[in-house]
């Protein structure tokens, strides 16, 4: 127990010690043939952090996006693992990373409040982890975001679920879009970050994109050179009620999509969310990790 107590007040301390470095590019060593890949902890939602961890590592993956809310570990359900996290909390998932070689990239999605204190613990929790990046989808606060930004050098990406309807219907029966949300377009979002700090782009969910019915290398080089992240899925087919399958098996032709990463240089993480067979998805995540690991770019 005492072993164990002063390991913990190491990793306390270490984590401290980087709230002053800069965020650093994913190193190599957290690569597969060149890519940054491994899960969003949501595909594990019905699991803990601790467990998604193992799951992850399980799978073969070498990074983990964490996301608000998920359990701490089965004894400690209560224990939510979010940006308010005590010291202690962030020192025991740090080491339990280290354990299993998981490198900890990403953190989303996430609101960022408009009121600064508030933002500021996102930003805070981020620097803490050592985080790449933080998806959200507050792009109604872009200015404070990018202050924070270059404040932490912490990169945001803005993430796109799918196109919203309304609950009424046209007088042919059609579903109506609703205007209001606007975050699914690959172009808004392009639009929206143009002119700001180039560490804030996109968070480049595949499945949204498809479910919206586009392709998912058409968005890709609508959002060249803006792309900090990935939500990769593949689907059977464009378009609403699909699932989540393995890499290579349906539309989304993610050889192509490695392909555009690797021309546009991209240097962020790939987060595989897969959202389906959600009790036992470790097998079906590790062969899409192979994909890309046996996947010869040009």
């Amino acid at each position: 127990m005492k072993l164990h107590r002063s390991l913990l007040a190491l990793v306390t301390a270490t984590v401290f010690a980087a709230l002053s470095a800069s965020a650093a590019p994913i190193p190599d060593s957290a690569r597969i043939n060149g890519f940054a890949i491994g899960c969003q902890a949501y595909s594990f939602n019905r699991f803990t952090v601790f467990e998604a961890i193992e799951k992850t590592a399980e799978a073969g993956g070498k990074i983990i996006e964490f996301y608000p809310g998920q359990a701490l570990t089965k004894e400690e359900r209560t224990i939510k693992w979010n940006h308010d996290a005590s010291d202690e909390v962030i020192a025991r998932v740090k080491e339990k990373l280290a354990k299993h070689g998981v490198r900890a990239v990403n953190y989303g999605v996430v609101s960022i409040p408009k009121d600064e204190a508030a933002a500021r613990k996102v930003f805070e929790f981020a620097k803490k982890m050592g985080f790449y990046g933080v998806t959200t989808e507050s792009v109604d606060n872009l200015d404070l975001i990018e202050k924070l930004v270059k404040e932490f050098d912490i990169r945001v990406g803005i993430h796109q679920h799918a196109k919203r309807f309304k609950k009424e219907r046209d007088a042919q029966g059609n579903q109506v879009e609703d205007p209001s949300y606007k975050v699914w377009s690959p172009e808004y979002v392009r639009d929206q970050v143009a002119k700001r700090d180039a560490r804030i782009g996109a968070c480049a969910d595949l499945g949204h994109w498809q479910t919206s019915g586009l392709k998912a290398i058409d968005c890709l080089k609508i959002l060249e050179g803006r792309i900090i992240s990935l939500h990769a899925k593949e689907r059977a087919a464009l378009g609403t009620g699909q699932h989540d399958t393995i890499f290579g098996t349906g539309v989304t032709d993610m050889a192509g999509v490695l392909a555009e990463l690797k021309r546009q240089k991209f240097t962020g993480n790939i987060s595989i969310e897969y959202e389906f067979n959600w009790d036992n998805s470790v097998p079906d995540i590790k062969q899409c990790i192979d994909f890309v690991r046996a996947w010869k770019g040009k």
